[in-house]
């Protein structure tokens, strides 16, 4: 959340005052850059467009939602749920650091812009799914917190994955142990 607040304040400083002509700082020629834009909706512009009065309390609602329920998921893992111990915090800074956007701004600062082929690609292919789908090669604009869910949802997926397949084999073990056992009526079933 730290890292978040910060790269979102040195955003604001460096490039809404870049120069009159220059609004953006390329890191990576034509694939990634930094540009100031602020993200009214959620992801994808989600509710971009919706009045204020309605977007801003779905929004901070949805995110303070998020908070509990990952503080009181969190207070229930085990020890060996590492993807978890790592990807919940991950998640909850990226959840905080949007939701004190929404709270002080009109909308959250992002300011990370990548472009590649395979992002075209990417859209190309759902565009042939869906139809009204727009296909462009660049990523829309996000934050460090937009960085940090992803990480932390990634780290998620990975537990779930891993669970379930500790709890197949965690199943299967007591079956085994429980067939061995010799049958107390004497009926052999």
């Amino acid at each position: 959340m730290a890292l978040d607040l910060w790269s979102k304040a040195w955003a604001e400083r460096t490039l809404a005052h870049s120069g009159p002509f220059e609004t953006s700082v390329t890191v990576i020629k034509d694939h990634l850059w930094f540009s100031l834009a602020y993200n009214k909706g959620g992801a994808w512009g989600l509710l971009h467009d919706a009045p204020d009065s309605l977007r801003r309390p779905f929004f901070v609602i949805v995110s303070v939602l998020a908070i509990f329920f990952i503080l009181s998921l969190y207070r229930k893992l085990n020890h060996n749920q590492w993807a978890l111990i790592w990807g919940l915090p991950l998640v909850l800074g990226g959840a905080l650091g949007n939701l004190a956007d929404r709270i002080v701004r009109a909308g959250v600062v992002d300011f990370i812009q990548y472009r590649a082929n395979w992002v075209g690609t990417m859209n190309s292919i759902i565009h042939g799914l869906y139809g009204n789908w727009a296909v462009v090669d660049y990523w829309p604009t996000f934050n460090v917190a937009d960085i940090a869910i992803c990480i932390g949802v990634g780290l998620m997926a990975i537990d779930m994955i891993t669970s379930k397949r500790h709890t197949h084999r965690g199943s299967s073990a007591p079956a085994t142990a429980r067939s061995e056992r010799p049958d107390p009526s004497g009926s052999g079933v």
